[in-house]
């Protein structure tokens, strides 16, 4: 969508009255903003789905700027381990609903907010309800079932869905919105196995990263609503805390995938069921590079989605991503050992060992993945889809 055809989701609510004027007097003398926009937000309605360290930056961040209706969704209780990172809860917050805890956090700066407290887990029964309740969906949780459960009834009541992840030292987030752009499966087709990815519980997180992304999901709910902007539709943004560097990839949609027709119908799993393969060896980076340099022959295989193999990619690996590995799709056989890539390498190691199980041999990992080559010097490139 061009930046200067951005509708807006959500027609103004009534007049302001003078103290709200006064209020929001800093975002409404913005240009293209205006009392107008501000009475757009006041008639909003926002659905929040997790309560944790994005949901503790988001929520009231746009409760400040104005959002009329707030929705939060979580079941969980506030802990000692959360409070580094889930500024909107205290100590004495301890043990208390998540929701609960948020939302008078939320009262505390503006008693005029609308608050929908909902402390409870998603799941099929409730996801497509709470949707279509609300004029946009966020996606502050911290799983792959509730991310893609949510996309997928997002795409079923047509909701703009704004999403965001943060894990270690990085941050993600985007926009998905399948009747005017790409949507979620369009940029991750498939959930990964629980073994391919990390939790912040157990790989960690920088704090301060739920501030970074979870002001520009609430910056993008904003855009949304009053029509400001260009939308992240068909974008999606990496954020490094390490090096301060932002990168953009792009993404279309998926010529061949299917629609979503119902909550974790077949051809769209919320899971995937276990698959077991035999532990494979690694190959360090200064090994790779050894080989590379000697012209040893070295078949590098890339099991990352099509978007981060364009982003950025090992020169001369080929593109083989893990929805074709689940299907069955093997490297094509050639000339010396296997070495399969990915970003970091639990998704290498997975695909490595499936290659194993059905008979490929000669296969390895890259250890630390395309991060560990790109920070110890190795070139990469931008590639073809």
């Amino acid at each position: 969508m061009s930046s200067d055809a951005v509708p807006a989701l959500v027609g103004p609510g009534t007049a302001l009255t003078a103290d709200r004027i006064r209020r929001y007097s800093r975002q409404i003398m913005l240009p293209g903003f205006g009392e107008l926009g501000q009475r757009r937000l006041a008639a909003a309605r926002v659905l929040i789905v997790g309560a944790g360290g994005l949901g503790c930056a988001v929520a009231p961040a746009l409760a400040a700027a104005g959002v009329g209706t707030l929705g939060l969704v979580d079941d969980d209780v506030v802990s000692a381990s959360n409070l580094p990172r889930q500024t909107a809860h205290g100590e004495a917050d301890l043990g208390r609903s998540k929701v609960d805890s948020l939302a008078e956090t939320l009262l505390a700066n503006d008693g005029s907010v609308r608050i929908e407290r909902h402390p409870i887990r998603l799941d099929a029964s409730n996801a497509l309800d709470l949707a279509q309740r609300f004029d946009v969906v966020i996606d502050a949780s911290d799983n792959f079932e509730t991310r893609y459960l949510l996309a997928d009834a997002c795409e079923l009541v047509d909701r703009p869905l704004i999403w965001g992840s943060i894990l270690r030292y990085y941050g993600q987030f985007g926009l998905s919105w399948t009747s005017r752009g790409p949507g979620y499966r369009d940029l991750f087709p498939d959930p990964p196995h629980p073994s391919e990815v990390g939790s912040c519980e157990l790989s960690g997180v920088l704090p301060m990263l739920c501030q970074t992304v979870g002001s520009q999901l609430a910056t993008e709910a904003v855009k949304v609503i009053v029509g400001l902007g260009e939308l992240l539709l068909g974008r999606v943004l990496t954020v490094d805390a390490l090096t301060g560097r932002t990168r953009e990839s792009r993404f279309e949609r998926l010529p061949a995938r299917a629609p979503v027709t119902e909550l974790g119908g077949t051809g769209h799993p919320l899971a995937r069921p276990m698959q077991v393969g035999p532990e494979v060896p690694m190959t360090t980076v200064a090994e790779l590079m050894a080989m590379l340099r000697d012209d040893e022959p070295v078949r590098l295989v890339d099991v990352r989605e099509g978007w981060e193999f364009h982003d950025r990619r090992i020169p001369d690996s080929e593109l083989l991503p893990m929805s074709a590995v689940y299907a069955g799709s093997d490297p094509e056989p050639g000339a010396g050992p296997v070495v399969v890539v990915c970003e970091h390498d639990p998704r290498a190691r997975y695909a490595a060992g499936m290659f194993v199980a059905r008979g490929v041999a000669q296969v390895s990992v890259l250890a630390g993945g395309i991060e560990a080559w790109a920070d110890l010097g190795g070139p990469t490139e931008r590639g073809d889809a």
